[in-house]
């Protein structure tokens, strides 16, 4: 961390005129031991770009919004304003809010050691959620971080480790869980309503590839040091950070440096709905068999029962095919169909298997954070399904068939491909000795 802290002074210095009126106030300026006139708890956000702009409207009114910490003091600036826009809009109409204000960072772990904070956002690239979790954790601030929940194996089970460790309520972003149709579909398959499954398909996008983006001139007001943080240093480019002006999702998630291309940013829904599905929220598939000639789709994942989940393109766009002995159930965010059509409509009895019911992801956190209940994609959901994202990225990596050990979290006996299970962090970064 000591690059990023070196960096720290002049970067303020040279760019804190880069949104005009907005205050980066220092740690030694806050007070300590504070306490919330309510009970509503005080958040605050790691990231404010694309993905934390629309987290902004899901938390804003249940929950006290209190500070923002973005390497992007543009994006920084424009949340504040988003945020204090909203609010004093709700006060014309006569709502009672609960806004007290807010604070920006350039630095998240200022955020980090706010002892009025309560909880922390996380919505920044996958490479830096690891890190920042599980500081977080070590903070004693309770975390909802976005899927993929992690960018490789190890960084998943560290984070399941600091929230443990700290007890800690931890929601991963999968927010498919708190849907009617998805929870449906679910209790659909456990209950044997398509009798016994044979296949799964899984709609999602190409795995990721490495990154090869030219040099651009760095943006006023972005702190590229601290973007790239613990992953492999390259120059900046625009496609990995866009401006806020253009309010448009990034495409690092496509490079393999940064992100896991669709197969973990679509498919940490989409194999998360399977899983849940399937009973597999401890463990996961035991062998990954790729396609031929590097192929972008086609990869078939194998379970212990002998159910096969392919990464096919059944049709129908981002999606999940359930393939049983009575039928077939498509689902996805715009669908819920079956053949025979009345699979689908078949009303789950009493006594059979129900799934965690939630109707929003995000009261869901905030009320087990007031309980001390797990959440409906608890942190070890999360990284159940990151790793089989994780995982099937790396067999399409290597080409080759790999047999995998869901208990240990290793292969066997492929010592090349054990290899990949760890974060490439550049030198000064250990995910070992956080903080």
């Amino acid at each position: 961390m000591s690059k990023m802290n070196s960096s720290r002074r002049s970067f303020v210095k040279g760019t804190a005129t880069a949104a005009a009126g907005f205050m980066i106030v220092p740690r030694f300026v806050l007070g300590r031991g504070y306490t919330a006139p309510s009970d509503l708890i005080n958040l605050g956000f790691i990231g404010t770009g694309k993905q934390a702009r629309g987290l902004l409207n899901n938390f804003r009114d249940k929950a006290n919004i209190v500070a923002g910490a973005d390497v992007d003091l543009n994006k920084l600036h424009y949340f504040h304003s988003l945020l204090e826009k909203y609010y004093a809009q709700a006060k014309k109409d006569g709502k009672n809010t609960s806004f007290k204000g807010f604070t920006g960072y350039d630095d998240y772990r200022e955020i980090i050691q706010r002892k009025d904070i309560d909880a922390v956002v996380i919505a920044t690239p996958d490479h830096w959620h690891a890190t920042q979790a599980i500081q977080a954790s070590n903070a004693g601030k309770h975390v909802y971080c976005e899927k993929p929940l992690a960018h490789t194996v190890e960084e998943g089970r560290a984070m399941v480790n600091a929230a443990r460790k700290n007890k800690i309520v931890f929601q991963t972003g999968s927010m498919q869980r708190s849907n009617r149709n998805f929870r449906h579909a679910c209790e659909l398959v456990r209950n044997g309503y398509l009798g016994q499954i044979k296949e799964v398909l899984v709609t999602i996008g190409p795995p990721p590839i490495a990154c090869d983006l030219p040099a651009q001139p760095l943006r006023p007001g972005v702190n590229w040091d601290a973007w790239i943080g613990p992953a492999p240093y390259r120059e900046f480019n625009a496609e990995l950070a866009p401006p806020v002006e253009l309010d448009i999702f990034p495409n690092w998630r496509n490079y393999r440096e940064y992100g896991g291309g669709m197969v973990t940013d679509w498919g940490a829904h989409m194999f998360d709905i399977a899983q849940w599905a399937l009973g597999m929220d401890e463990s996961g598939p035991v062998k990954f068999v790729p396609p031929s000639q590097n192929a972008k789709k086609g990869l078939q994942l194998i379970y212990a029962n002998g159910i096969v989940m392919k990464h096919e393109d059944f049709g129908r766009g981002n999606g999940v095919r359930f393939i049983g002995e009575k039928g077939r159930m498509d689902v996805s965010r715009s669908i819920l169909d079956s053949d025979p059509a009345n699979l689908v409509s078949a009303t789950i009895q009493a006594g059979e298997q129900r799934l965690y019911e939630s109707n929003d992801h995000y009261s869901d956190w905030l009320n087990c954070i007031k309980t001390g209940a797990r959440p409906i994609c608890d942190v070890e959901i999360g990284h159940r399904t990151s790793s089989v994202c994780n995982v099937a990225n790396i067999a399409y990596q290597l080409g080759r068939p790999l047999e995998w050990d869901p208990t240990k979290e290793k292969f066997k006996k492929d010592a090349a491909a054990d290899a990949l299970l760890k974060p490439l962090f550049r030198e000064g970064w250990d995910l070992n000795n956080l903080k």
